[in-house]
């Protein structure tokens, strides 16, 4: 009935990470696919999925391809729908009262980036090996500045 169709006989596994990332710069595709490829495998997870998922609200996890042209070309579209010098509310410290810190940093255009993108996705993973497509990679994008940053890798099967 279904093509490679498993039967499910035993309790799924699950194995979770942080993997810590120092980016380098706003706009910046950070290839994560070799690492989440490794921690697959040393799960020992056959069949199953995978959840990346970003701990930040100016970064973003993405598949799409690692072309050098193209990652120029989603950058300029991305700083396209929210332009850093647009000037946004959030911004403003004479008016924004919320969740301000010592030293806040002007970055309403990495907020707005966010919007557009997701904070996680989720990948199956088929006899051991991650399901990606010829040219699919994982990507975090760092959307605001330098800095610590982490994700969550949730690794669940048997």
């Amino acid at each position: 009935m279904f093509e490679n169709a498993y039967a499910v006989e035993a309790a799924a596994a699950v194995h979770h990470r942080l993997i810590p990332i120092r980016s380098t710069e706003c706009l910046e595709f950070i290839d994560l696919t070799e690492k989440i490829e490794e921690m697959v495998d040393e799960s020992g997870v056959k069949n199953g999925l995978v959840n990346i998922q970003t701990l930040h609200t100016t970064t973003a996890i993405i598949i799409n391809e690692s072309e050098p042209l193209l990652i120029e070309d989603m950058k300029a579209m991305l700083e396209s729908l929210a332009p850093r010098d647009a000037g946004y509310r959030h911004d403003d410290f004479q008016i924004r009262t919320v969740n301000l810190e010592p030293d806040e940093p002007e970055n309403g255009h990495s907020h707005c980036k966010a919007l557009f993108l997701r904070a996680s996705e989720t990948i199956n993973i088929l006899e051991g090996k991650l399901l990606l497509g010829r040219w699919q990679r994982i990507f975090l994008i760092e959307l605001d500045r330098p800095r610590a940053r982490s994700v969550s890798v949730m690794i669940m099967g048997q």
